[in-house]
Order: structure tokens, then sequence, then C-alpha cells
């Protein structure tokens, strides 16, 4: 079993820049695929991105794509969100989360399903 906590959130402009981190814990991180999704207040929950367990491929949702990028350190078991040019409609909590089912090392979960654990999400607002 696996902890995830994550970081980064808070308040910025559009056009900005923040990264999220989420670090693992109580398991060996690299067994894991990784992903991160949001949430927005009376919305359903969204996939924003997703990582293999060796770091390659990824996966983006479309709204995302060419402003965010996901990364991970298996040796600090960490995943990362990088987001830049952000949009008020960015604004929503965003929660890191790991799929232990992925024996394949290049397969990307992009799906609710897919996903064993969750972290607690943290706040992201993008102010216009």
């Amino acid at each position: 079993q696996v902890q995830l906590v994550e970081s980064g959130g808070g308040l910025v402009q559009a056009g900005g820049s923040l990264r999220l981190s989420c670090a693992a814990s109580g398991d060996t991180f690299s067994r894991y695929a990784m992903g991160w999704f949001r949430q927005a207040p009376g919305e359903e929950r969204e996939f924003v991105a997703g990582i293999s367990r060796s770091g390659i491929p990824t996966k983006y949702g479309n709204s995302v794509k060419g402003r965010f990028t996901i990364s991970r350190d298996n040796a600090k078991n960490t995943v990362y969100l990088q987001m830049d040019s952000l949009k008020p409609e960015d604004t929503a909590v965003y929660y890191c989360a790991a799929d232990m089912k992925k024996f394949n090392p290049i397969a990307v979960a992009s799906t609710i399903a897919e996903y064993d654990y969750w972290g607690q999400g943290t706040q992201v607002t993008v102010s216009s």
C-alpha cells in the first residue's frame, strides 16, 4: 500500500506557472504508474496527466496538452506536475494517484478506475 501527499498548490495569476509535487511512501515507488487528476466545484474528476512506471511514455488530457508536463523521480519517490500558461479554467483541486496494476513498465493509466490509491488533493486557483 502506498500513501500519497500532494503539495505546491496555491493562487496564481493567469499566464503564470506552478509545480505540484506528490510524495509517495509505504511501498516501492517504481512499481506504480502515476497520474494527476483534477476536480472543479460541481464538476466530475478529470484526467490531467499520466506517466508510466519507467517515466516514458506520458499521456495528457486534451485541455492541458502543451501546457502541463508530468515527470517522476523514482529515487525521490516523487511525481511532479509542471503547469505553465495557467488559465482560470485550470482552477480545481488537483489529486495525485497511483496505479499498482501496470506490470508493463511503459503502460500509462488515464481513467479513474485504473488507479488504486489517491492523495488528499491540493487546491490550485488561477485568477483572471
